[in-house]
C-alpha cells in the first residue's frame, strides 16, 4: 500500500517537482498552495491526487487542510513542510516587519502544520515528517542572516522532534539543499529595503551573485524529488539529507571549522566548572 503524502508549497520549485514525481508514481497525494489555480492542473485526471488551498500562516486553513486530507484518504503517512521563501540583506539592513513575516512562514507555519498532523501519526503509530531546511540551516553566509535564522530554528525543532517521536514509529528527515534551479533567489525572494554602504563588500556582493546565478544553478529539483522519495521509502531514513555537491562541500567546511575551534579552545571550554578556579590564576 502506497503512502499518503501531504505537501505544502507546491506551486513552484521543490514542492512542484515532488508533487509531479509522486503523482507520476501513483502515490495518493494532497498538494497545497496559497492560490489553488496555480496547482489545480497538476491533479487533473488523477484520482489519487487532490489540490487544496493552504496558506501555512493561517491556522484555520492549516486545520481545514489536514481534515480534508483525512476525509479524502483516511490517513496521512508523509508530511512535507516545503512552503517557504528567502530574504536577502545584511542583518542591519533588514526590515523587522518583513523578517517577522518570514518567520511566520518558514518556521511557525511549519510548526503549526506539524502539530496538527502529529495526533494522526501518533494514532497510526507510523508516519514521516520531512522538513525542507537548507544548507543554510547548517552553515551561514553574508546577506542571508535572517533566512539562516529561520532554517537553524527548523533544524533545532526537527532534531528535538525526531527524538520525541521515534518511539512512536514516526520518522523525521531534514532536507538540506544547496543551490537548485528554483525561484528561491529569483521572483520568490524578498530583498532588503535599505542599503548600507559598509556592507557592499560582504552582503552586497553575495546578494548580487545569488541573483545573477538564479536560473543557472546546477541542482535539479526533479532529481531532488527522487532523492526525497528514496529517503522516505528507505528502511534507514536519514535525519539529515543534504542535496547537491555544493551542500556536501559547504557542510564539510563547516564541520572542519567547528572541529578546529573545539581543538584550539578545548582547554578553555573544559575549565569552567566549580573546582577549576586555579586554571584562571
Amino acid at each position: 500500500m502506497k503512502k499518503v503524502w501531504l505537501i505544502t508549497g507546491t506551486s513552484t520549485g521543490f514542492g512542484c517537482a515532488l508533487a509531479k514525481e509522486l503523482i507520476s508514481q501513483g502515490y495518493p497525494v494532497a498538494i497545497t498552495a496559497r492560490h489553488l489555480d496555480q496547482i489545480a492542473g497538476l491533479v487533473e485526471d488523477h484520482d489519487q491526487a487532490v489540490a487544496l488551498t493552504l496558506d501555512v500562516t493561517k491556522k484555520d486553513q492549516v486545520r481545514n487542510a489536514v481534515d480534508q486530507v483525512l476525509d479524502q484518504f483516511g490517513r496521512i503517512d508523509v508530511l512535507v513542510n516545503n512552503a517557504g521563501y528567502g530574504y536577502f540583506g545584511a542583518v542591519e539592513e533588514s526590515d523587522e516587519e518583513a523578517v517577522r513575516k518570514l518567520f511566520e512562514t518558514n518556521f511557525w507555519g511549519l510548526s503549526d502544520l506539524t502539530r496538527n498532523v502529529l495526533p494522526t501519526m501518533r494514532k497510526q503509530r507510523r508516519g514521516h515528517i520531512v522538513n525542507v531546511s537548507s544548507i543554510g540551516g547548517l552553515t551561514a553566509f553574508p546577506a542571508f542572516g535572517y533566512y539562516h535564522a529561520t532554517k537553524f530554528a527548523v533544524e533545532g525543532l526537527s532534531q528535538s522532534l525526531a527524538k520525541e517521536v521515534k518511539p512512536l514509529g514516526i520518522h523525521v528527515t531534514l532536507v538540506e539543499p544547496g543551490a537548485f534551479r528554483t525561484d528561491w533567489s529569483g521572483r520568490s525572494a524578498v530583498d532588503r529595503t535599505q542599503v548600507i554602504s559598509d556592507y557592499l563588500e560582504t552582503a552586497g556582493k553575495r546578494l548580487k551573485a545569488s541573483h545573477a546565478n538564479s536560473g543557472k544553478q546546477a541542482g535539479s529539483p526533479e532529481l531532488a524529488a527522487k532523492a526525497i522519495i528514496k529517503a522516505v521509502e528507505s528502511e534507514n531514513s536519514p535525519i539529515h539529507l543534504l542535496l547537491g555537491k555544493d551542500a556536501v562541500k559547504n557542510e564539510r567546511i563547516q564541520l572542519e571549522s567547528v572541529k578546529e575551534d573545539l581543538e584550539n579552545w578545548e582547554d578553555v571550554s573544559t575549565h569552567v566548572d566549580y573546582g577549576n578556579e586555579d586554571f584562571w590564576k
